[in-house]
């Protein structure tokens, strides 16, 4: 699985380094979150997905 960030929809409130904090990184300089991975370790397939479903504009975009 692979994960990406869609930064036109972005708000920027971190929620999805919350859930899945192995995967993101909220950047406070930037006010943004960055995907820390390439691939996605399985034991955070499911983080991912949820932090996916939680992020209000749909900007957590996950690529099987």
């Amino acid at each position: 699985m692979k994960v990406r960030i869609d930064y036109d929809l972005c708000m920027g409130d971190g929620n999805c380094a919350k859930v899945c904090p192995e995967v993101f990184r909220y950047d406070d300089d930037q006010m943004l979150a960055r995907v820390t991975v390439d691939e996605v370790p399985a034991e955070y397939e499911q983080k991912v997905v949820r932090a996916a479903e939680e992020c209000a504009p749909g900007a957590i975009v996950v690529e099987q």
